[in-house]
């Protein structure tokens, strides 16, 4: 459904569209996290959750204080209960479209995949983001077991093991000397990244990370389902346990297109792009009015607890906005009153 399309239907609202102070578009941490602040704050909040989390593939969640290891689903269904808890309403669905409401002021339109509607005063954008991995094949389906990307939410989970890097791009030696923190058999594979320069190819040395020449044509299996090795375009197979690659990250585009979010590319040192993102400023406020963003979908790099964390700021952050909406409509009233 495209812009044009929403806002022609918004005309008339029928009885079978609720309305809520705000509606959160994703349920994972962060918009549990900014349902949960809304919630406490007595704002009526729905949460609509596709249930395509992006870290459903893995075993467990990491590097979230007094929940480190818990599985991802188990941390998400925990969340769903404190939102419940509040008088939050977490609903399976997906957002097709989300538009204002025509006729001024603040407020909108979100219609889902089986064509019903709601009303939100404010938005809470929580998408997050679709990891686009090398096309290698055999790759994505051990995305999240044995091949990884984070060394923070996997590499202790394979210390001491033998890692290979998949270069893909400009960054690759830099993941090779970190993942080298985890263990001391790392080696590069070159695949389709560029040549390391002089400088680098010193560092690696000293580091003890050797560099493989080649293509990587596939993944070696072990009998057991582990992964065994990779296999280079010549048909050798090199040995490692778990491969690191660098995914491209993007934002789901259909929602955000269709509210007019600002998207801009993530860039690391020296001018890689590793993705994109919907621009917001301090607090997760967007350019559109009484739309906010937070976690993946707004910081590519965010973890678990960053994403919960600029969830709760959004959440306090659309409280207030609510807040000095309301004081301006009392005054209003209390200078009608009194004329």
């Amino acid at each position: 459904m495209t812009v044009e399309e929403i806002r022609s239907a918004q005309a008339v609202r029928g009885p079978e569209e609720p309305s809520y102070d705000v509606v959160v578009i994703g349920g994972g941490a962060a918009g549990l996290a900014g349902a949960l602040v809304l919630g406490r704050a007595r704002r009526s909040v729905l949460v609509v959750d596709a249930g395509r989390p992006r870290n459903a593939p893995a075993a467990a969640s990491h590097d979230y204080l007094t929940r480190d290891g818990v599985p991802p689903a188990e941390l998400l269904a925990a969340g769903r209960a404190e939102v419940a808890r509040y008088g939050g309403e977490v609903v399976e669905g997906e957002v097709v479209a989300a538009g204002a409401v025509a006729g001024g002021g603040l407020g909108f339109r979100v219609v889902l995949g089986d064509g019903s509607a709601v009303r939100a005063r404010r938005l809470l954008v929580t998408t997050g983001l679709v990891d686009e991995l090398p096309d290698v094949p055999g790759l994505a389906g051990r995305w999240g077991r044995d091949v990884l990307h984070c060394p923070y939410c996997h590499g202790y989970e394979v210390r001491d093991q033998a890692i290979g890097v998949l270069s893909t791009g400009p960054m690759a030696v830099r993941q090779a000397l970190l993942w080298r923190q985890w263990s001391a058999d790392v080696r590069l594979f070159l695949h389709s990244g560029p040549e390391p320069s002089d400088e680098q190819y010193e560092q690696l040395a000293a580091r003890g990370i050797a560099v493989v020449d080649g293509e990587v044509t596939g993944l070696a299996v072990a009998g057991d389902g582990r992964l065994a090795g990779v296999e280079l375009a010549g048909g050798t197979v090199v040995g490692c346990e778990a491969l690191v690659v660098a995914p491209r990250f993007d934002v789901r585009a259909k929602v955000i297109d269709s509210l007019g979010l600002a998207v801009a590319e993530k860039a690391a040192e020296g001018g890689a792009v590793l993705g994109n993102y919907v621009v917001t400023e301090p607090g997760g406020a967007t350019a559109v009015p009484g739309v906010w963003a937070a976690g993946n979908v707004a910081d590519p790099m965010a973890k678990v607890a960053g994403a919960a964390a600029m969830g709760v700021q959004a959440g306090v952050a659309i409280n207030f906005d609510l807040v000095e909406e309301e004081t301006r409509r009392a005054v209003a009233v209390r200078e009608r009153a009194a004329a």
